[in-house]
């Protein structure tokens, strides 16, 4: 069957991830704050966060400004934001099979900083719509999030791929019938989305 769209993950394949551990370990470090205190409070906010019931401006009152702190919400927000950047070589392959597919985002993130990368790095310049865990109310790798991308972009799981860095949303996307390539490197992407008819 003929591949009609092209799903992405954001974090971790055409960016960087946005506040993962690695993300949120060098904030903490640059801040001083106690590691411990911090992951206990982001384990308890981050699903409301990402599921759209928490502002970004609410999670860090709950899991950083819970105490008086010696820098600002808007610093600490800008260090957040600095850990995103771009996959070069993965942008400009989506670029160039977006003249050519219909292409959406499906990913977990919070309203705020979905809204910064979106914005920062242009992905609405070749990303149709945006199907992110905060507008839906449901996460990867819960398969209800795979079937209603699937039934936004009017395709047939068949007539889909799914591009993730992660095993588990991968086999998720499988699960409800979907095409899914795990994301390693530019080349083997671009070599794998071939093999399925997506040049």
């Amino acid at each position: 069957m003929t591949i009609k769209a092209l799903f992405w993950d954001i974090g971790g394949v055409l960016l960087t991830n946005g506040w993962d551990r690695e993300q949120r370990a060098d904030v903490i470090a640059r801040y001083g704050l106690d590691a411990t205190d911090f992951t206990e409070r982001h384990k308890l906010a981050v699903p409301e966060l990402e599921l759209g019931r928490m502002t970004l401006d609410e999670y860090l009152s709950q899991v950083v400004f819970c105490k008086p702190r010696e820098f600002s919400r808007e610093d600490f927000r800008a260090s957040m934001e600095a850990e995103s950047q771009p996959k070069e070589e993965v942008l400009a392959l989506a670029r160039e099979l977006g003249g050519r597919h219909r292409m959406y985002s499906l990913n977990n993130e919070g309203h705020d900083l979905n809204e910064y990368r979106i914005r920062t790095f242009a992905l609405h310049d070749f990303l149709l719509g945006f199907f992110t865990s905060c507008y839906l109310g449901v996460m990867k790798p819960n398969p209800a999030i795979y079937r209603l991308g699937l039934h936004l972009a009017q395709v047939s799981p068949a007539e889909a791929v799914m591009i993730d860095d992660r095993i588990q949303n991968v086999e998720a996307a499988r699960s409800v019938g979907m095409q899914a390539v795990q994301y390693i490197n530019a080349a083997q992407l671009r070599d794998e989305l071939a093999t399925l008819g997506v040049h």
